[in-house]
Order: C-alpha cells, then structure tokens, then sequence
C-alpha cells in the first residue's frame, strides 16, 4: 500500500539517496489525486558533507541523461580522466 499525502503541503528531503527516482517518488506522492494545496519541496545538505556529494553526483548524472535523450551526447566517453577521479574522490 503507497502512502498519499494529500494533505501535506511541505516535504524536505535532509538524507538524500543515492536513487533520484526514489527521492523524486517521494516528493510525487504529495501530488496526488485530491492535493489542493501549493506543495513546496526543500532539500537540505550540509555543506562539505556525504550529502553534498550524494547532491553533485545526482545532478551530473541527470545532466548526462538528459545530453543522451536529446542526442547531445556526442562521445560520452570524453570525460577526462582527472573529472572521473573527481566523482569518486572523498574529502
């Protein structure tokens, strides 16, 4: 059984998972059938933090999806060598 907020008008995400999809989901079930209300979405990370990481490694790899649906891609395998290391370097 999926929960249904149709009551809540407020989500904040403050431990981000490594799934997007998920994280969206969540923020998703505040739209359902019924919602009356404006939802707002707050997503709060701690500055040089796991989080932040988690954060950056998602909006890169959103930016690459979206290059490879609208066939903007070109040669993904261009990324140099030093920005690979980068996505798994630890502070």
């Amino acid at each position: 059984m999926g929960l249904n907020l149709t009551g809540a008008d407020v989500v904040i995400h403050y431990d981000p998972r490594w799934n997007q999809a998920a994280q969206n989901q969540a923020a998703d079930r505040t739209h359902r059938i019924g919602q009356t209300k404006k939802v707002t979405v707050y997503k709060l990370i701690v500055k040089n933090s796991i989080e932040e990481k988690i954060q950056k490694l998602q909006e890169t790899k959103a930016s690459l999806a979206q290059k490879v649906m609208d066939g903007a891609a070109g040669n993904i395998g261009s990324m140099s060598r030093e920005e690979f290391l980068e996505l798994l370097e630890e502070e």
